[in-house]
């Protein structure tokens, strides 16, 4: 393809006529069932009675799903096998799956679903990275990363300064929100059609929900509206509790979750707590950091181990740190399990960084952008990560030197000036 020509999306005739197909445009069997998730209204709890005799009399109900109705492993966690499809005898958030009920259309299930009679003796919850931390509560171990001797230099630097960064969570809002419609084959075998990111775990986890093996469940995606990491992992929920009402009722079944039970029960961006103490000069440049980096991660792993990771990684973001440690510790809370989202972990490792410049160069009275471009990469030197990583075709110095001079005579001299930074951290102490 040559550079300068314009090149139609394949789908575009399809996209703006309104005839491209998504999971719930897909005509269904004249049998098919409509399923519908029963939730915990509680966060933490121990199911003493879950009755769902008054489901099962609902008008339209075919089948229901509880735990013992799972041929294979009640789980869809990939990485960590710690999220049950249904909570079996513990609840860890509210809006977890408890069962769920498959009826003639989508209307007569949620009516259904709300019928159960559900009785749970509350336990205490720990609902913020905060009471995590003070109760030692986390889904993986802590990690820590270091280079130099940080505590020393931080004893040394002329100046010092601590601050905490509050970084709040985000929920993807894709329109089109989690579906999926499970269509029972021949010698039981599965055909999933899913909304996900990730074909292959959704057939995985469907497999081992029905104790099948892989290749009789087949998993198609055509096209998603939207997913933005929410449907990397958490999809296979919604998968695995219709294919399971799909084995039990023998039926096709489609589980599309409405928005408000797609935003009580499925995961977020990670929300981060990050207590820094930085040392630096009077230039700026930093001499020494120490970062403790907590996350909220929900009640289960999910992907929180390579969001956390990757926090670490990129909280140096384009400024090289020759002393630091980071700690990082991935929080266990009664709150939805948070998941992938874009960035990974990335955008918040980077929001600590630039918010620790930033109120470096409110201690100075100087510039932002000067503090910034004192602490960027170098080319020969100062050119290497703190986990290792040499950094090659840095064009930093010489963009940010340009801007510089524009930035003198223009808007952000004159922002800086009348006192409006551009971050602003949460809190901050100098020395």
């Amino acid at each position: 393809m040559s550079s300068g020509t314009s090149q139609a999306h394949d789908s575009a005739p399809l996209h703006v006529s309104g005839r491209a197909q998504y999971c719930d445009d897909i005509a269904l069997p004249a049998n098919a069932l409509h399923a519908a998730f029963g939730l915990s209204r509680i966060a933490h709890g121990r199911i003493t009675s879950l009755d769902l005799a008054a489901v099962m009399e609902s008008p339209g109900v075919a089948a229901t799903a509880l735990p013992a109705d799972i041929p294979g492993e009640n789980n869809y966690g990939g990485a960590v096998h710690d999220d049950p499809i249904f909570a079996d005898g513990l609840v860890q958030y509210a809006g977890q799956p408890l069962f769920a009920v498959a009826a003639t259309s989508m209307r007569a299930a949620r009516k259904a679903a709300q019928r159960a009679k559900i009785l749970i003796e509350p336990l205490p919850a720990l609902l913020d990275i905060r009471a995590a931390l003070a109760a030692g509560s986390f889904v993986l171990p802590s990690h820590t990363m270091r280079r130099g001797d940080p505590r020393a230099h931080l004893g040394q630097a002329p100046r010092r300064l601590t601050t905490t960064v509050v970084i709040g969570g985000q929920d993807h809002f894709y329109l089109e929100g989690q579906i999926a419609v499970a269509l029972p084959q021949e010698d039981g075998a599965m055909l999933v059609h899913s909304s996900t990111q990730h074909p292959t775990e959704v057939q995985n986890i469907v497999a081992h929900a029905l104790k099948e093996p892989a290749n009789r469940v087949v998993v198609q995606c055509r096209r998603m509206g939207g997913g933005f990491g929410g449907k990397e992992s958490q999809a296979a929920l919604i998968a695995a509790a219709a294919a399971v009402l799909a084995r039990k009722s023998g039926r096709p079944v489609k589980l599309r979750l409405d928005r408000d039970a797609d935003m009580l029960m499925t995961g977020k961006r990670h929300d981060f707590i990050a207590d820094c103490e930085a040392g630096f000069d009077d230039e700026g440049r930093l001499l020494a950091l120490s970062v403790m980096l907590a996350s909220r991660c929900g009640y289960s792993a999910d992907l929180s181990g390579p969001v956390n990771d990757r926090a670490m990684f990129h909280i140096d973001n384009a400024y090289y740190l020759e002393n630091v440690e980071i700690t990082s510790h991935r929080c266990k809370t009664h709150t939805v399990s948070n998941t992938a989202f874009r960035g990974f972990g990335g955008p918040q490792g980077m929001m600590v960084i630039e918010a620790i410049l930033d109120d470096i160069a409110r201690t100075l009275g100087r510039d932002p952008l000067d503090i910034r471009r004192v602490n960027l990469y170098g080319l020969a030197e100062r050119n290497v990560t703190h986990y290792g990583q040499i950094v090659k075709g840095n064009v930093l110095p010489g963009i940010s030197t340009s801007w510089s001079v524009a930035a003198t005579i223009g808007a952000g001299a004159s922002r800086w000036a009348a006192g409006m930074p551009l971050i602003r951290s949460s809190s901050a102490a100098w020395h």
